[in-house]
């Protein structure tokens, strides 16, 4: 596919095996999807996003569909795809970006897959400056993403202008979010805004079952420790019903 002002990209998608076509299932769009199953050869990186899916309980949990959206293959092209507002005069282009994910990728991917009407077919989700693209699309996008599934977001991109712009929008009418942070990511910098970006969420009323915001104190800025906490974020997100409690 080619998105309209960035290079062309193939996006890959994984079917369950417990999927069927004749029930609507729901599909998880993730950022970085070059990195989300076994990631680039040789090298520690991959998420097993498919492993984490295959092991959810059908009892508790609906098993996803998994649209992995790669990244362009420059720090550069990612950077301008990912981040909504620019830092110091780079990136801040992933509204076209997203665009392209909402008018294209989306309807595309319906076009294909039997998904549930409306925002409950669909949740996004990413790491790092995907994370904060997932929590921007989910409320620029409504209705179309039901929920934001952001691992170690990227808050600081824009001067945190992250908090800004949700303070302007309101609440998606079905939303459901996981927020997770490292203590250690970026010398620990990097999860005290996540943190306060929860804390402004949870002022907004979100209950427990609908935020569940996951602070790893010990934890670094890699796919290692994504792909840790991932399992129990799927279960989160991809729960059956509003059970309370964690996964």
């Amino acid at each position: 596919m080619e998105p309209p002002g960035f290079a062309g990209r193939e996006v890959r998608v994984f079917v369950p095996s417990r999927f069927d076509p004749q029930v609507p299932t729901p599909a998880l769009f993730l950022f970085d999807g070059q990195n989300v199953f076994e990631g680039p050869p040789g090298q520690d990186q991959g998420w097993f996003v498919h492993e984490a899916i295959e092991g959810m309980d059908p009892r508790w949990n609906v098993a996803p569909l998994v649209v992995a959206i790669p990244s362009g293959t420059s720090w550069a092209e990612r950077e301008d795809e990912l981040t909504p507002w620019p830092t110091e005069g780079r990136g801040g282009r992933a509204d076209a970006f997203l665009d392209w994910v909402a008018h294209a990728v989306v309807p595309r991917t319906r076009e294909r897959f039997l998904l549930p009407e409306g925002a409950l077919g669909a949740v996004v989700g990413g790491a790092s400056w995907g994370g904060l693209l997932a929590l921007h699309a989910h409320f620029a996008f409504p209705h179309l993403f039901g929920g934001a599934l952001a691992l170690s977001p990227s808050c600081w991109v824009g001067n945190f202008a992250i908090f800004e712009s949700l303070r302007h929008r309101e609440r998606p009418p079905f939303s459901r979010i996981y927020m997770d942070c490292g203590g250690r990511e970026a010398e620990g910098r990097m999860l005290p805004p996540a943190e306060a970006l929860a804390g402004e969420l949870r002022a907004r009323g979100y209950s427990r079952s609908q935020l569940w915001w996951r602070p790893d104190p010990g934890a670094d800025h890699n796919e290692r420790a994504w792909r840790r906490r991932l399992p129990r974020a799927l279960r989160f997100m991809f729960r059956r019903g509003p059970r309370p409690g964690r996964p």
